[in-house]
């Protein structure tokens, strides 16, 4: 992690090293408070300004995706390819989609440069269909 740091410009300190950890290791996607909850335990001095602005740093360094999927909170994803993300309606959990978007390697579309792609989706997940017996067989 902390060769990963310096190759962006970034100084490895402590705080930032596990706040990068974290993404590395999480599979959320999670908010500032998320990775405050997960991080403040182990790290007391540690304040949610230090993990917005250093999510925005590694952001801006392109060491993290912002996810500005939500209209009350930015979630962040330690996967930095293009890829897409459903998000569940009902438990708010934002999952990785392996689909390939058609444009992601055009880099073009009518005339037009491509420099950042978004794509969600938005629906109820497996976990949530199942507990309330909406499953299908089609939903394999």
């Amino acid at each position: 992690m902390q060769k990963a740091l310096e190759a962006k410009g970034i100084r490895p300190s402590y705080q930032r090293l596990k706040i990068l950890e974290y993404l590395a290791a999480s599979k959320e996607h999670p908010s500032v408070m998320m990775v405050y909850r997960s991080l403040s335990t182990e790290i007391p001095t540690l304040s949610r300004t230090t993990i917005y602005n250093t999510l925005n740093l590694f952001a801006e360094k392109g060491l993290v995706l912002p996810l500005p999927i939500t209209s009350d909170e930015m979630r962040y994803d330690g996967t930095t390819t293009q890829h897409h993300h459903f998000i569940c309606k009902e438990c708010g959990n934002i999952f990785d989609v392996g689909m390939a978007c058609p444009y992601s390697t055009a880099m073009e579309i009518d005339g037009h440069k491509i420099e950042e792609i978004h794509g969600h989706f938005s629906g109820t997940c497996r976990k949530c269909r199942e507990k309330s017996g909406r499953a299908d067989s089609s939903s394999s």
